[in-house]
């Protein structure tokens, strides 16, 4: 799955709700910016995934 627009989403409104929309765009914007939060946003993805596996829950 291509994280890279959810990574822009969660910049854009992480950051406009704690510095400003302007600043969000700025970051959104940014290649770097949007590829390291896309990585995060991946692994947080498969980590829960595999917490979940290993424990039962309904997937």
């Amino acid at each position: 799955m291509d994280y890279g627009p959810l990574a822009r989403i969660a910049i854009r409104y992480g950051v406009g709700l704690i510095i400003g929309a302007a600043q969000a765009e700025v970051l959104a914007a940014d290649k770097d910016v949007v590829t390291v939060a896309a990585l995060a946003i991946g692994l947080v993805v498969e980590t829960l995934y595999a917490l979940a596996k290993k424990r039962g829950w309904k997937l």
